[in-house]
C-alpha cells in the first residue's frame, strides 16, 4: 500500500460510474491500495434522478455515508431507510437493494473491498414483490 493524498480543489467528478444519475469523485484509494478498496465522492447529476432496480454487489466490504442531502433505499429485510447528512449505512455483501430516490444536492462517500467489483440485477425480495415495488 502507498501514501495517498486528494484535495477537492485539484480533483474533479467523471460521469462514468456504475449509475448515470451520478458523478464520482475518486479519491485515490483504488491506486494506493493496488485495488484492494475504492473510496469516492459521490454526488447527483443535476436534472438525473435514480433509475435502477433491485440489484446486488459481489463484494466483501460497501459502507456509504451522507455528506450533503438525503437518499432512500430499499434493503432486503430491512424496508425503506432514508440516510441525511451524517447517516452511514454499512451495506452487507450481497444484500438486496434499490435506491428509490435522492435530493439533486446529495453528497455521500462510498467505501468498498475490493475496488471493482460485479453488480447484478436481481428480483425484488418477496415481501416487496408482494406489495408491487
Amino acid at each position: 500500500m502507498r501514501f495517498s493524498v486528494s484535495h477537492a480543489d485539484t480533483s474533479g467528478f467523471a460521469t462514468d460510474g456504475l449509475r448515470p444519475f451520478f458523478e464520482y469523485r475518486d479519491l485515490g484509494i483504488a491506486a494506493a491500495t493496488d485495488g484492494q478498496f475504492q473510496a469516492h465522492v459521490i454526488r447527483a447529476r443535476s436534472g438525473h434522478h435514480a433509475a435502477g432496480g433491485w440489484h446486488r454487489h459481489a463484494l466483501g466490504f460497501q459502507l456509504v455515508y451522507v455528506l450533503k442531502g438525503w437518499v432512500t433505499f430499499r434493503y432486503e429485510g430491512q424496508g425503506e431507510v432514508t440516510l441525511r447528512p451524517g447517516s452511514c449505512v454499512h451495506q452487507p455483501p450481497g444484500i438486496r437493494h434499490v435506491e428509490v430516490e435522492h435530493s439533486d444536492d446529495l453528497e455521500l462517500i462510498e467505501i468498498t473491498m475490493p475496488a471493482e467489483f460485479v453488480t447484478e440485477s436481481v428480483a425484488a425480495p418477496e415481501d416487496e414483490a408482494r406489495q408491487g415495488r
